[in-house]
């Protein structure tokens, strides 16, 4: 089995959470309409396999974390946002 190594901050949010110390800012109501959403999608899908760098899945799996959900529902959500075009590019300027 492959040993992740964290981050410094990875390891505080993770201490966080294990302790019970860690808050989500993700409301009932909005859970719900990410979960309904994937699993509206999710139901006629095909399974598709893709790879993804090791720094990004971990940046997934913290937004997933802070959402409240399970970092592939996440995943499905962001890409039905993009295909029906409700998912936006956002960019910072410096």
């Amino acid at each position: 089995m492959k040993t992740i190594i964290l981050d410094p901050e990875e390891q505080d949010l993770l201490e966080a959470f294990e302790a019970g110390e860690f808050n989500s800012i993700m409301t009932p109501e909005r859970k719900h309409l990410i979960e309904a959403t994937a699993n509206q999608s999710y139901q006629h899908n095909k399974r598709v396999n893709i790879k993804v760098s090791e720094s990004d899945l971990t940046a997934i799996q913290k937004a997933a974390m802070q959402q409240g959900i399970p970092y592939q529902i996440f995943i499905t959500s962001i890409l039905h946002k993009y295909a029906s075009g409700t998912l936006y590019e956002v960019s910072h300027s410096k």
